[in-house]
């Protein structure tokens, strides 16, 4: 099971490293074009509205409740009652998220209003900032739709999981990226406004990604007729499993979200920096925690259904082994070379050298939770494959208090950075509570030579980030580079600290042994 997880594993980060990559390109793409100004900081806020509804309906507390009962239909019912599920809960989700769709593009001014209130505040004073709202709102009728394109895209995606088909859902969001890009380079310079072409971008984005899986839902047999059925069996237990999952599985979104909310009162740029130091953060994240999170689920959902709980304990500790193997080291290089990143990928065009300085504390701060943020997503499946539901809602809602807590308290001192330090200690904080929920049922338990796995990562870890301080220019030096000597410089640290990190590895005894040991004995056992 080790070696089927390890390469279901492989192929998404595969897929997801593409979509990354391509996403870095866009960001790229964006911040030469909008910088980190008012018409950056406009497009971010009128792209996260959806995206947050996004993780709601459709990537996160969906997935999270839908995969498991999915998972126990297609062990214990007919074929036919499976297609029949995927009639009701595409039929009865479907007509949900349209209606939040029409009452979002009607409704922009109100959503505006409460997520981004000082622009509010400025337009109901007839300020000099006052058109920040009224184009914020304007824009948020474009991309909101995308909202009904992508939880039909992760109801697909998340199917194709189900069934092994790992590639095609991790594959599909890198057309998000090609659309924003193309709008980028070919709508944005006929517009006057050149923000409502990245969102004319978004909205075609999900539309792609929506039509890109049907015919891959048809191959598998799946491409069913929606029904709205609100009391079928499969739907009633999905709807109980995902209302309190709403909130649990999305604490870091609307952490973000507050974010959001405090930065529209502070100077202008900060929530482009925050988005900036967030999107280097996301390409970790999606690359080894999303990705191990993404093949787990189905596997944990089997086993809670079989009642083999021996092998749900050695798939969660074959998670946590792998991500803190890969997410430890990527946490200390965004530490490490934050401002080196962003002067290389961002520092062109309206994006200077105080953006790259601003966007690099934030990105210091959320990196320092990176471990953090992927813990959140490999132990969470822990509860919702056992269709437990409340006992993450309620670290859940400890964490997010703790979130506002914290913002006031850093943000008063250190303004949009204090906002970034409050959301990576508030995922600790959950983190630490999912961990400790898992252990102190009998969920959890670690296997043989875990600690001393972990011990060797920390120790490699830090004498990679030894490695790269040291060879690491003076900030005066990184200023005196040219783009290609600055891409040079970087890649070189980077590849540097990778081989230290392996090496280091090897020579104390880190093993791949290490990361197959639970498969092994659970495939004797099965």
């Amino acid at each position: 099971m080790s070696k089927k997880l390890l390469k279901s594993g492989m192929i998404v980060s595969a897929m997801t490293l593409i979509s990354r990559v391509l996403g870095l390109v866009r960001d790229v793409v964006v911040a030469n074009l909008l910088g980190a100004g008012a018409s950056a900081d406009l497009f971010f806020f009128a792209n996260k509205i959806p995206n947050f509804l996004r993780r709601l309906f459709a990537e996160g507390a969906f997935a999270q409740a839908f995969v498991p009962v999915l998972t126990e239909y297609e062990k214990t019912k007919s074929p036919n009652e499976v297609k029949q599920l995927i009639a009701a809960v595409s039929g009865t989700l479907g007509t949900i998220v349209t209606v939040i769709t029409i009452l979002g593009v009607l409704g922009s001014g109100v959503l505006t209003a409460m997520f981004g209130f000082g622009w509010f505040l400025e337009w109901y004073h007839d300020g000099a900032e006052a058109y920040k709202f009224e184009l914020a709102s304007n824009m948020l009728k474009i991309t909101f739709p995308y909202l009904w394109f992508i939880t039909f895209t992760a109801l697909s995606g998340a199917i194709l999981n189900t069934l092994g088909k790992f590639a095609i859902a991790a594959f599909t969001p890198v057309f998000l990226n090609i659309a924003i890009i193309s709008c980028a380079l070919f709508v944005s310079p006929q517009l006057a406004q050149p923000e409502f072409g990245l969102a004319i971008g978004v909205f075609l984005g999900g539309a792609i990604q929506f039509f890109f899986q049907l015919p891959f839902m048809a191959k598998e047999g799946m491409l069913v007729k929606p029904k709205w059925d609100w009391h079928h069996p499969g739907v009633v237990k999905i709807r109980t499993l995902m209302i309190p999952a709403l909130f649990g599985v999305s604490v870091s979104q609307i952490n973000l979200l507050l974010d959001t909310f405090i930065a529209s009162f502070l100077q202008t740029g900060s929530i482009s920096w925050l988005y900036y130091s967030d999107r280097l953060l996301e390409f970790p994240l999606g690359l080894f925690g999303i990705a191990i999170a993404t093949v787990i689920l189905p596997s944990l959902s089997s086993s809670h259904v079989s009642k083999s709980d021996d092998h749900f304990a050695k798939t969660i500790d074959w998670g946590i082994r792998m991500v803190c193997m890969l997410g430890f080291p990527a946490m200390l290089g965004l530490i490490v070379l934050a401002e080196p990143m962003l002067r290389v990928l961002f520092m062109r065009g309206e994006f200077g050298v105080d953006d790259v300085s601003m966007a690099s504390m934030s990105l210091f701060a959320y990196g320092s939770g990176l471990l953090s943020f992927m813990m959140v997503k490999i132990l969470a499946p822990g509860y919702y494959a056992r269709q437990d539901t409340k006992t993450p809602v309620k670290f859940g809602i400890i964490a997010m208090v703790s979130n506002m807590v914290l913002n006031i308290i850093f943000a008063i001192p250190f303004g949009y950075v204090g906002l970034a330090i409050a959301t990576s200690l508030s995922a600790t904080l959950n983190a630490g509570m999912l961990w400790g929920g898992l252990y102190k049922a009998g969920v959890y338990r670690k296997q043989p030579e875990t600690i001393s796995v972990l011990l060797r990562i920390i120790a490699s870890g830090l004498v990679m980030s030894a490695v790269m301080l040291y060879f690491n220019p003076t900030l005066q030096q990184w200023a005196e580079f040219n783009l290609f000597e600055s891409a040079t410089r970087l890649f070189a640290l980077i590849a540097t600290g990778v081989a230290t990190y392996f090496v280091c590895a090897g020579l104390i005894g880190l093993r791949m042994r290490h990361f197959k040991i639970s498969a092994q004995k659970t495939k004797n056992e099965s």
